[in-house]
């Protein structure tokens, strides 16, 4: 994460405090106001761009309160808005978070937990039964199948060593479908869901348009947003202002900083920080490896705000998710009041 950088934190806006009062509204009631908006082919930027218009409009009208607050301050976010970036340390990130959100926590790791312990173990395996197999072949079997099925068990020790060294992601995969169980799989779906829940409530307290949202092949909900609420943007695909990188540095580090507040530790962030590093080749400001490093923790820091203060709105989500609502559905969870 970098070295340290002196504890910096700019005094709260008085636009943080300004929250704006909001109809009282159920989940039926608000997914009858978002039955106008178009979330299923966002893709196209004139869909994007209507989108925004019509959930602005919502917003104005009172009867959306989260939409873009983290930027507007319209709502209690427990973060200073608009969303202005500063130096966060090490030190300080830890100590604003209770200890949850530090350089080991945050830090990106295997998505399968495979480790190098896994490997030496499923040598060792494949070679002891494959020499087993053999040996039982020769003894048991009649003189030509077992002959044949000795040259089978040499060769696969050979075999396993050499898909493990030119592609080793294909062993990580077999040994970890190996090692899953039912309940492992229960806790990896809700884990996933629980990354695509932060980065669903802070992108959309960003302000950031739905692009798509759809169930992968494993059956995971995976949700990506447009880099931008601004039109510009989107469809000039012009370069990224300071307040832009801001939000796309909270959304990114959302996923990993939800992680950790449901299980204590993040795994397999590193699309999202790839991804964070494409967009900041956009920014208009020139971003270095230490300016980087400075926004990935300012970024989790300020993620952490956002979700902790919508604690039981995120949970919902998170349910939401495992029952693979929709889009409006999950916006529903997130903006009724009763």
């Amino acid at each position: 994460m970098g070295k340290e950088l002196p504890n910096e934190r700019p005094a709260t806006s008085s636009s943080s405090s300004k929250v704006v009062q909001t109809k009282k509204v159920t989940v039926d009631e608000v997914m009858s106001k978002l039955s106008s908006v178009n979330f299923d082919s966002a893709q196209r930027d004139t869909d994007a761009l209507s989108q925004i218009s019509k959930l602005d409009e919502l917003t104005k009208s009172g009867d959306l309160s989260l939409w873009k607050a983290a930027v507007t301050g319209s709502a209690n976010t427990g973060s200073p808005a608009p969303l202005r970036t500063y130096p966060v340390s090490l030190e300080f990130m830890s100590s604003r978070t209770n200890g949850l959100i530090t350089g080991d926590t945050l830090g990106v790791g295997s998505e399968n937990e495979v480790t190098l312990d896994d490997f030496k173990d499923a040598t060792i395996a494949v070679v002891l039964g494959c020499s087993i197999g053999g040996v039982a072949s020769l003894a048991f079997l009649p003189e030509n199948v077992g002959a044949t099925l000795c040259y089978f068990f040499a060769l696969t020790p050979i075999l396993f060593i050499g898909v493990g060294s030119s592609a080793p992601g294909v062993i990580a995969g077999a040994i970890a479908q190996f090692k899953g169980t039912a309940d492992d799989k229960v806790k990896r779906e809700r884990r996933v869901c629980a990354h695509e829940a932060g980065h669903f409530l802070c992108g959309y307290l960003c302000g950031l348009p739905v692009k798509g949202y759809s169930i992968t092949d494993e059956g995971y909900p995976c949700v990506e947003f447009h880099s931008s609420s601004d039109a510009d943007a989107i469809t000039a695909r012009r370069e990224f202002t300071s307040e832009e990188i801001a939000a796309l540095s909270v959304v990114a580090l959302s996923g990993s900083v939800a992680e950790i507040l449901s299980f204590g530790q993040a795994k397999g962030g590193e699309n999202d920080l790839l991804e964070l590093d494409n967009l900041l080749r956009r920014s208009k400001e020139f971003v270095g490896a230490q300016k980087q490093q400075d926004l990935t923790r300012w970024g989790a820091l300020t993620s952490y705000n956002l979700i902790k203060s919508n604690m039981q709105k995120y949970e919902k989500l998170v349910d939401a998710f495992q029952s693979r609502k929709s889009v409006a559905e999950c916006i529903a969870v997130l903006e009724a009041t009763e």
